[in-house]
């Protein structure tokens, strides 16, 4: 009975081990973050990610709604360059299940065993942020977010492509989170 109680947590653990969203960032300490106000998206760079065409909508979309809810606003000269780029790896897990039945022998134990693994394959992805003073054209803020990717639904994976994006931006501007 008392194990019952557990299981709701139990199940809950599961599921958000599967959603996580893996998160680090990097800025220029020397660089001003409250002279930032607002954002363009650089073309060149957006171009040169290997994804489809309607997943980089997906993120641009999340990008801008994102950045305008921090209160900056999109316009034909910005202070920022937003740019994106994406990795995606094949990842491979291995259970090894150890229990269970067949028949063997040793000295301190007869009887039966069932040795088995498991093998699950997954798809990763990572999606770069890179924030570009426009007028020094330099690199001042870079986020970068790892999450196993949902491919066959579109509604998850926009869904997924969103939280990606709302995880890694919630570390901007740096400081913003910490207080």
């Amino acid at each position: 009975m008392k194990a019952l109680k557990f299981l709701p947590l139990l199940l809950l653990f599961v599921f958000a081990s599967c959603s996580t969203v893996r998160v680090a960032t990097d800025f220029d300490k020397e660089a001003n973050f409250n002279q930032y106000h607002s954002f363009a998206f650089f073309k060149p760079g957006i171009d040169k990610a290997e994804i489809s065409d309607l997943d980089k909508k997906r993120i641009l979309r999340a990008i801008e709604e994102n950045l305008t809810a921090k209160g900056m606003s999109k316009t034909e000269n910005p202070d920022l360059l937003v740019s994106i780029f994406t990795k995606e790896r094949q990842r491979v897990d291995v259970y090894n299940n150890n229990f269970g039945y067949g028949w063997g022998w040793n000295p301190w134990y007869y009887g039966s065993y069932y040795g088995g693994s498991n093998v699950s394959r997954s798809t990763e992805g990572t999606l770069y942020i890179d924030l570009i003073d426009a007028k020094t054209n330099n690199l001042v803020w870079q986020g970068m977010g790892s999450a196993d990717l949902v491919t066959s639904d579109m509604e998850r994976k926009e869904e997924r492509i969103r939280e990606i994006v709302s995880k890694i931006l919630a570390e901007y501007p740096p400081g913003a989170t910490k207080k």
